[in-house]
């Protein structure tokens, strides 16, 4: 069969199939006829950023900024999946450099991201059709596997001892740490928690982190009286932030960076392997994990039960906030009321 008439018959096809679906090719062109001008990404990136979530905000922003920068005057059906790999590979090539670098592989991963993101929200408001969404066209850098570890008791010891005797407010920075160590919450859920959030009965806190989970969490008698020590002390609202400054004003994701380079001047090993806050968490999960079984470290980090590695055994195994409790008591030798 020649290609004109393998051409033919495919269009052939296609008819008989519209016209199956009442639908004709004049429809088809007054559809796309019908569809909106496409914004500019200076002018669509700003309706993105407001519609996301803060959490959004922050991991794109820097690379919807860098976009606009390069394509602010293009219209969004413009840029071809070529051209979106030429950009992450400038990003990619031209990323701040810093100890724990890994040539840049992340920045363009989450380039890539910050524009799928981007342009599944054109899909939606009708400005492209969905098969032509460039940024879908373009596979992600292979993710290498995380530096990230658990610390040792020794290590995390000294970390501990810095923090309570350099600085402006040892008394916070301490207490960020062991709500870190002894719950593995992530520092959005740290920074979210409220005095409402507190159930000092049972020993129990609120934490709201990404993806809107929310979930109850055992803490110690002991952190408990500190959270809400710190709470009275610092002039904490029921529904306002907890966690504050002794002037009263509410402290932001800015303390950790200070406080993690403040414990690197002291320890050079912190400063050479780039330790931060999501260290703690590997590292509580690691021990839980190793003592409980991996059902309840799953849910002690507060995992969703329905991810795809959770495996066909986690609808057996399901991990009870009893059992979360009696992890919590064992890793601070404190007796927990649900335990």
């Amino acid at each position: 069969m020649s290609q004109t008439t393998a051409g033919s018959a495919e269009l052939d096809a296609a008819r008989l199939l519209l016209a199956r679906m009442g639908i004709s090719p004049a429809d088809l062109i007054e559809a796309s006829a019908k569809r909106p001008l496409a914004p500019t990404f200076a002018e669509y990136v700003p309706v993105v950023a407001a519609a996301v979530s803060e959490g959004t905000r922050r991991a794109y922003g820097s690379y919807w900024k860098r976009v606009v920068e390069h394509w602010g005057h293009r219209r969004l059906v413009e840029p071809t999946p070529s051209e979106i790999e030429r950009l992450a590979e400038y990003v990619k090539t031209h990323v701040v450099a810093r100890r724990n670098a890994r040539g840049g592989r992340s920045a363009a991963e989450h380039l890539i991201a910050a524009l799928r993101c981007l342009y599944k929200r054109a899909v939606a408001d009708g400005f492209i059709a969905a098969s032509d969404n460039p940024a879908l066209k373009v596979a992600k850098p292979r993710r290498l596997p995380s530096t990230r570890r658990a610390v040792a008791d020794a290590r995390l010891a000294e970390i501990n001892a810095i923090a309570a005797s350099t600085g402006d407010d040892p008394a916070l920075d301490t207490l960020l740490l062991r709500l870190h160590t002894e719950t593995a919450c992530r520092r959005g859920g740290a920074l979210a928690l409220r005095p409402v959030d507190l159930d000092p009965d049972q020993c129990l806190v609120l934490l709201r982190e990404k993806g809107d989970t929310v979930r109850w969490q055992p803490v110690s008698p002991t952190l408990m009286r500190y959270l809400q020590r710190h709470g009275e002390e610092r002039g904490a609202t029921e529904a306002g932030q907890l966690l504050r400054y002794r002037s009263g004003q509410p402290i932001t994701y800015r303390r950790y960076d200070h406080l993690w380079v403040r414990i690197g001047e002291h320890l050079p090993w912190v400063y050479v392997q780039q330790i931060s806050t999501h260290w703690l968490r590997h590292t509580t999960l690691t021990w839980v994990e190793r003592n409980f079984g991996y059902a309840i470290a799953r849910a002690y980090a507060g995992h969703s039960e329905g991810g795809g590695d959770a495996g066909t055994t986690a609808s057996y195994v399901r991990a009870t906030v009893q059992e979360i409790a009696a992890a919590l008591s064992a890793l601070t030798s404190e007796p927990h009321p649900l335990s």
